[in-house]
């Protein structure tokens, strides 16, 4: 006698949720949750090398120029208005909105790109010149990987919106875009004071 199995019919559950009721959006937390932790441990490396200097940076090596970093990081900053737009068109399922909002913002993230090139001209050190010069390197060059990872994640979704050829279930993967650009921007804000005034001030 075989045993009863009980059957839970699920075709009343929507096939496309938003937020934290995605999966995709819990890996993005996660995602994020890793990142902002490496900045973190770098960033601490950098304050423990400077308990071991008298000066900050050390020898002759001039502070970090602030021009290009501060455009730089307001443009970051600015990425986040029109990725808002297009989270919000992808929850009311806006292709027209969220093609919009994405190529504005890929449009922005490459400038932010070929700008980071700068910033890192803007330390005024080479990047084995010594041991200061190293880890503030590595923080901005840690970061400068998530941009660039996030300018082609950007357009790609951006080239599937403006042909035509987004499906529905597409529309959260960009509101989870939107929110991991929150992240990405406002992750830089703390770095770029550390790394282009702290010399400053340290």
């Amino acid at each position: 006698m075989s045993a009863e199995r009980s059957v839970l019919d699920v075709s009343g559950l929507p096939k496309v949720v938003f937020g934290h009721r995605s999966l995709l959006w819990w890996g993005t937390v996660g995602f994020m949750v890793i990142e902002g932790f490496t900045l973190v441990l770098m960033v601490a490396a950098y304050f423990y090398l400077r308990t071991g200097e008298m000066g900050w940076p050390p020898g002759r090596t001039p502070n970090p120029e602030l021009l290009i970093p501060t455009i730089n990081t307001v443009l970051l900053l600015l990425v986040m208005a029109p990725m808002h737009a297009a989270g919000k068109a992808a929850k009311r399922f806006d292709r027209r909105g969220v093609a919009r909002g994405l190529l504005i913002a890929c449009a922005l993230t490459l400038v932010v790109n070929v700008l980071r090139w700068w910033e890192l001209l803007a330390l005024n050190v080479r990047w084995d010149a010594h041991a200061y010069a190293s880890a503030a390197w590595g923080v901005v060059v840690l970061h400068a990987t998530l941009i660039v990872v996030d300018f082609f994640e950007t357009g790609t979704l951006a080239a599937l919106f403006l042909s035509g050829r987004a499906l529905r279930k597409h529309y959260p993967d960009v509101a989870d875009a939107a929110f991991y650009q929150y992240f990405l921007s406002l992750a830089w804000v703390p770095v770029y004071l550390v790394i282009y005034w702290g010399p400053r001030v340290l």
